[in-house]
């Protein structure tokens, strides 16, 4: 078995333009002379590595902790695509992850610097995907990503974003993805996982 941690590192991380930054509060230090470590921190729900919930930009939508626990975990797909994902690359994703297995097409992650395309997410909104994963940190163009964002979460599609697969090979994998337990949160951030059996 092998994992592969495709999370990035939370203090180093990217964030969206506007967003604030994670920081680190050291509140105590054995260097210091105190008797224990301990850590405070603070950050955006959509840093790094996370998930967007449909109450994202969905008014009625879920919050990540009413996302039922298997749309974020289970078989999943790994596509490399760049550009723009048009629906003719939609369905040739679907079509591929299918081979491997009917279970990994629920799941689809996008490695290589690709941006999912307002038709392109209406195909995988009618297939009823229960994820969808992207290296960026907005599934959408960064300039206009309200439009993709809402075909999705109106679908109820857990959003993954800010994934990092650079070290990973197309195919068929296991994906970890929960969230933190954040009642009425609208993301949260989460230790992406792939596991290669």
């Amino acid at each position: 078995m092998i994992i592969y941690d495709i999370s990035q590192e939370v203090f180093s991380c990217e964030v969206y333009p506007g967003d604030p930054k994670p920081e680190r509060t050291v509140l105590s230090s054995t260097v210091s002379g105190d008797l224990y470590n301990l850590t405070a921190f603070s950050m955006c729900a959509h840093n790094g590595t996370h998930v967007d919930a449909p109450c994202h930009f969905c008014p009625d939508g879920r919050t990540i902790d009413e996302i039922p626990l298997d749309s974020f975990v289970g078989p999943a797909y790994v596509a490399a695509v760049s550009g723009s994902i048009t629906d003719e690359d939609a369905h040739r994703i679907l079509k591929k992850a299918g081979s491997c297995d009917e279970r990994c097409a629920r799941r689809i992650l996008i490695k290589g610097d690709a941006v999912l395309s307002e038709e392109g997410a209406r195909v995988f909104a009618e297939a009823g995907i229960k994820l969808f994963g992207t290296e960026s940190q907005s599934v959408g163009p960064l300039d206009a990503p309200m439009a993709v964002h809402l075909i999705m979460l109106n679908a109820q599609i857990v959003l993954l974003e800010g994934i990092r697969l650079n070290n990973v090979k197309e195919g068929a994998f296991i994906l970890n993805a929960a969230p933190l337990n954040l009642a009425g949160s609208d993301g949260s951030p989460c230790r992406a996982i792939l596991i290669e059996s």
